[in-house]
């Protein structure tokens, strides 16, 4: 008779184990995870990142799309959930973008000039919250507004000890 290899039980038992795990961590993070991720939504409680998620449209952008263009006034924050962008200022790339990055969120403070193009590299998909749907967010929950400032002086700080040292 043939002698037959069994793969014991505990070693079987922890391959099992490790599945759930690998496929939870395969999972594509919702809006609000995307959001929470960003330097300007760091500070927001799970309700408020529900909220600014149910005013951000997802986007598919084809390859080449001119998504802001420099100068031109800012309306919209963009953060890419799959794909990547060139960024350009004055003609010349400066930057890639890649999943998880994000653009644009000066836009839904201020409406000043683009300070670079931003075209996608690939086919990207993005999520882009609008200044005026955004602004009617800030007005509804006003605890917003200061979560914001926090994050934003948070970003000073770092920016300000980047340059000194």
């Amino acid at each position: 008779m043939e002698s037959v290899d069994y793969v014991p039980v505990p070693r079987l038992l922890r391959a099992r184990e490790l599945i759930p795990r690998y496929n939870k961590a395969m999972k594509a993070p919702t809006k609000e995870q995307a959001l929470k991720s960003t330097w300007l939504f760091s500070e927001c409680s799970a309700k408020e990142l529900r909220s600014i998620a149910g005013i951000a449209d997802e986007v598919t952008v084809p390859e080449g799309k001119v998504l802001v263009e420099q100068g031109a006034i800012g309306r919209e924050f963009y953060l890419i959930t799959s794909g990547s962008a060139s960024v350009k200022r004055n003609g010349r790339h400066v930057a890639t973008l890649k999943k998880g990055q994000h653009f644009g969120e000066l836009a839904l403070l201020d409406r000043r000039p683009r300070n670079a193009t931003v075209i996608s590299a690939t086919e990207m998909t993005v999520m882009v919250l609008g200044q005026r749907e955004f602004n009617g967010l800030i007005e509804t929950v006003p605890s917003l507004a200061r979560k914001l400032l926090a994050a934003m002086a948070g970003r000073v700080r770092d920016q300000d000890r980047k340059a000194v040292q």
